[in-house]
């Protein structure tokens, strides 16, 4: 089964065809249309993750890609490309929410705040209904929480990275990343 670019495929390494790459960095855009069908899901499934929006993943995952053939020439090798890549795609999702100006400066937001960020929902699935898939509810979490829940839960960032790359605490990290939980176990018995 292949997957499209609308499908959420979990984070795997995928670093298969490192001669692809090298020929890309030198320039040959065939090499790099091999480098983006082996990469396109990995960066597709983060950006959704991140944003909880599947319409704004897509662009940002275009965008990521954008950025990569731009700076693939500064690729040293020193790491596997995919981690490369994955770094290039979360600094793309945080550089889009700072451009567009949601959140400036603050990690928790009101309530009020969060009922405007869920994303809308587009099955005919009632919200008491017994299981709820954990996709959908990572994508109704608060911002703040969701970017914290996602890099620290399912990619592995520590709390002083994300602290870095969000402009925040560590303390900050943790207490967004107990919010996540809760609301996650919550969302998830009903």
């Amino acid at each position: 089964m292949t997957a499209t670019a609308t499908e959420v495929v979990p984070i795997t390494s995928i670093d298969q065809g490192s001669s692809d790459v090298a020929r890309a960095a030198s320039g040959d855009r065939r090499a790099f249309e091999q480098v983006y069908r082996a990469h396109l899901q990995h960066v597709f499934s983060l950006c959704v993750r991140m944003t909880g929006d599947r319409t704004r993943a897509e662009e940002l995952t275009q965008d990521v890609f954008v950025r990569a053939w731009e700076k693939l020439s500064t690729f040293r090798g020193e790491s596997a490309f995919s981690t490369w890549l994955h770094r290039l795609t979360v600094n793309v999702v945080l550089n889009e929410r700072r451009v567009d100006g949601r959140d400036r400066g603050r990690m928790v937001s009101s309530d009020d705040d969060d009922e405007h960020d869920a994303p809308a929902t587009t099955s005919a699935q009632p919200l008491h209904a017994e299981r709820m898939d954990l996709e959908r509810a990572i994508a109704k979490l608060p911002k703040g929480a969701r970017q914290v829940f996602v890099l620290h839960d399912v990619e592995g960032f520590t709390h002083e990275e994300i602290g870095t790359m969000l402009g925040v605490t560590a303390g900050g990290c943790k207490a967004q990343l107990h919010r996540a939980r809760l609301l996650l176990r919550e969302a998830l018995t009903r």
